[in-house]
């Protein structure tokens, strides 16, 4: 599913318009970057968990030349699944 199908799903089952759900989904979007980028959770109860990772610099290998290279240290979204899906899915 892409953007555009999720805005139509949510439209149908919100009885939006589709622009109306397109300015809900990228607000709610939008409000879950900018809590990421502050250091914050966010828990969406029977849905998930985004959270931020940190993952410190390391060293690897490039599988073309066999060099050792330094890859950097860097901050990545996490998501977990909670129960309610986590069981929907099995």
């Amino acid at each position: 599913m892409n953007k555009t199908e999720l805005v139509e799903k949510i439209a149908a089952g919100a009885g939006l318009s589709k622009v109306d759900a397109k300015k809900a989904l990228n607000a709610a979007i939008e409000a879950v970057k900018e809590a990421l980028i502050a250091g914050d959770k966010v828990a969406l109860v029977g849905f998930g968990t985004f959270s931020v990772n940190e993952r410190p610099a390391r060293e690897g290998i490039n599988p073309a030349t066999k060099t050792k290279i330094s890859i950097a240290a860097k901050k990545v979204a996490k998501f977990k699944a909670g129960a309610e899906l986590a069981d929907a899915l099995n």
